[in-house]
C-alpha cells in the first residue's frame, strides 16, 4: 500500500487536535491507531509530544509504521489490543488518550476483510489472528443467539424474524459471503435511508470483535492507570458505544460514591477521577459532512483527569 496515497480520512480532525492543543510535552496514546490519520495531525501540530500508537490490525500497523517513520523516536507503535499493550507505556508520562472506536473505512472498503455488503468473504475480523468470524456467527449460532445479538448490538426491529429467516435459509445452503447475506436481507427487509443489512451487519461485527467488551476494558484500563492531568478523548459511532462512554465519564466524575439511600456522606467525598469536559458530544460540522459522509455519526466526548 502506497503511503503517499492515504487510504483513510480521520473524522473530527480539528476537534481532536483542539482537545489536546494545550499539551507541550508528554505522551499521547492513540489506542486505535488505524492508518495514522489522527496521529499524523497530532505529531505535526504538537512538536513537544511523543505518541504511542496501538492497533490490533496488522495491516494498519505496518502501514502506519511507514507513514509515521519520519517522526523518528517521537513515535512508538505496538501491535495488539489497547488493554493488553498499554502496560508497556510509562503511565506517569501519559497526558492524552485517544480512541476512535469501531471499524475503519479501509477495513470496510477492503473486500478481502468481509465487512462490506459486496464482499466475497464473510469475515469481519478487525484482527485476523482471532478465531471467530462472521461466517461462524451467521452459520453457527442458534436462532436465540442470533436474535439476541441483533436486538442488543444492532437494535434491529423484528430481530426474531430476521434470525428465523437466516436460520431457515442456511438450513438449505450456508452463507459464504457478505454479498450473499446482504442480498438475502435486502430481499426480506425494508432499508429506508440505509441499506437493509446495515444494522444486522453492525450487530455481527460487534459480536465477532467483542467491540463493546473491548471498549469497556479500554475505559477500565484508563481508570486503573489513575492518569494525572490527562485528556481522554473517545470517538464513538453508534448509540451503544456512546452510552457506555457517557455513563463511564459520569461515574468517573462522581466525588461521592455512597449508596443513594445513605443518610449522609461517609466515603470522604473525594473519589472523582476528574471532570467531564463535554456536557454534550462534539459532532462534525457541515463542511466535514460534505467532504466525509462517514463522519455523520461520529461523537466525541472528552474527560480531563485530576492533576
Amino acid at each position: 500500500m502506497n503511503i503517499n496515497s492515504v487510504p483513510h480520512k480521520p473524522v473530527l480532525p480539528q476537534e481532536v487536535c483542539d482537545a489536546f492543543a494545550d499539551l507541550k510535552e508528554g505522551i499521547i496514546v492513540d489506542c486505535t491507531l488505524g492508518y495514522g490519520g489522527h496521529s499524523t495531525l497530532l505529531l505535526e501540530r504538537l512538536p513537544g509530544i511523543e505518541l504511542v500508537g496501538i492497533d490490533q490490525d496488522a495491516t494498519a500497523v505496518a502501514f502506519s509504521r511507514r507513514r509515521l517513520a519520519h517522526f523518528g523516536e517521537r513515535v512508538d507503535i505496538l501491535h495488539g489490543r489497547f488493554s493488553e499493550m498499554i502496560h508497556r507505556v510509562d503511565s506517569t508520562k501519559i497526558r492524552g488518550v485517544l480512541a476512535d472506536i469501531g471499524v475503519s473505512s479501509l477495513q470496510l472498503d477492503d473486500p478481502s476483510r468481509g465487512f462490506g455488503f459486496s464482499a466475497d468473504t464473510l469475515d469481519m475480523r478487525m484482527s485476523e489472528t482471532t478465531p471467530l468470524t462472521a461466517r461462524d456467527v451467521v452459520n453457527g449460532y442458534d436462532q436465540a443467539s442470533l436474535e439476541r445479538i441483533f436486538r442488543e448490538y444492532g437494535e434491529v426491529r423484528g430481530a426474531r424474524r430476521v434470525a428465523e429467516l437466516i436460520v431457515r435459509r442456511r438450513a438449505k445452503k450456508a452463507f459464504e459471503s457478505a454479498k450473499e447475506l446482504a442480498d438475502f436481507l435486502a430481499q426480506h427487509l425494508k432499508g429506508g435511508k440505509i441499506h437493509p443489512a446495515t444494522l444486522v451487519f453492525q450487530a455481527i461485527r460487534i459480536e465477532v470483535n467483542d467491540e463493546l467488551g473491548e471498549l469497556r476494558r479500554l475505559l477500565q484500563t484508563i481508570y486503573d492507570l489513575r492518569l494525572s492531568n490527562a485528556t481522554v478523548a473517545i470517538i464513538s459511532f453508534h448509540s451503544l458505544e456512546d452510552r457506555i462512554v457517557k455513563s463511564t465519564f459520569k461515574r468517573w466524575a462522581k466525588s461521592c460514591i455512597c449508596p443513594p439511600e445513605a443518610y449522609r456522606c461517609t466515603c470522604g467525598n473525594d473519589h472523582a477521577y476528574g471532570k467531564i469536559v463535554t456536557k454534550n458530544p462534539i459532532t462534525a460540522g457541515e463542511q466535514e459532512l460534505a467532504e466525509n459522509p462517514r463522519a455523520r455519526s461520529a461523537k466525541l466526548r472528552l474527560f480531563r483527569t485530576n492533576p
